[in-house]
């Protein structure tokens, strides 16, 4: 790893205004993660997680405070330049699968490819990387002839087509059983520690945590610190 974190927040607040209330989101958050890192965050419910994720990808505004993805500052980008640096830098895999059903699952894959003006065949590195994932002998199905392990494990190979620095990841299992839980962390894990994918996931589940290389821990808007 470079010694400049890959993401890097400072002072992270985010306030929601419902009705007269203020509902504070994140406070005051400090976060860096390393290039090469696998990095989950666990929380409860409320916690401020699925915020925090939101605004690492550039989805969401911070009330305040700074994040820089890659040494760039991504809320000094126009909005144009924040979506060109999520197309090329940032890969995205969600708890829903959001895979298109009248495509096959190589169809969802290069659909990625087209949003971002990738163009040309996928190569036989990504190949390796489908066989890796586990779903090489599953590409011509469609969503509805895949169980929702394969399912999202295509979601994960969509996320990585375009080769990106950086995957988020929220809650990747929440819709699956145990099994299919961990057949995608251990897809998760060994894209981490083969191909030095940086990885941050946000969770509930200190189990599907136990595959990082580091756990944190958010309450309230804020990080815990645990011994």
């Amino acid at each position: 790893m470079t010694d400049l974190p890959i993401i890097s927040a400072r002072g992270l607040t985010k306030v929601y205004r419902t009705g007269d209330v203020d509902v504070h989101a994140l406070r005051w958050l400090d976060l860096d993660v390393g290039r090469g890192e696998f990095v989950c965050v666990v929380g409860p419910s409320g916690s401020g997680k699925s915020t925090l994720f939101y605004i690492l990808g550039g989805l969401m505004s911070p009330t305040s405070g700074i994040v820089m993805i890659n040494g760039k500052d991504l809320f000094k980008m126009s909005d144009s330049e924040r979506t060109k640096l999520r197309q090329k830098t940032i890969g995205f895999v969600f708890q829903e699968y959001d895979l298109l059903p009248s495509l096959t699952a190589l169809g969802n894959v290069e659909i990625a490819r087209e949003i971002a003006g990738v163009h040309g065949a996928l190569g036989k590195t990504f190949d390796d990387i489908l066989r890796l994932i586990g779903i090489s002998s599953r590409m011509n199905h469609k969503p509805h002839e895949l169980s929702g392990g394969e399912q999202q494990r295509v979601a994960i190979a969509r996320a990585i087509v375009n080769h990106p620095a950086i995957l988020l990841a929220d809650e990747p299992t929440g819709n699956l059983d145990t099994e299919n839980s961990r057949a995608v962390m251990t897809v998760l894990r060994d894209l981490n520690k083969r191909l030095g994918q940086t990885i941050l996931l946000i969770t509930h589940d200190p189990e599907v945590a136990s595959y990082a290389n580091r756990i944190l821990y958010m309450r309230d808007g804020r990080m815990e610190t645990r011994s």
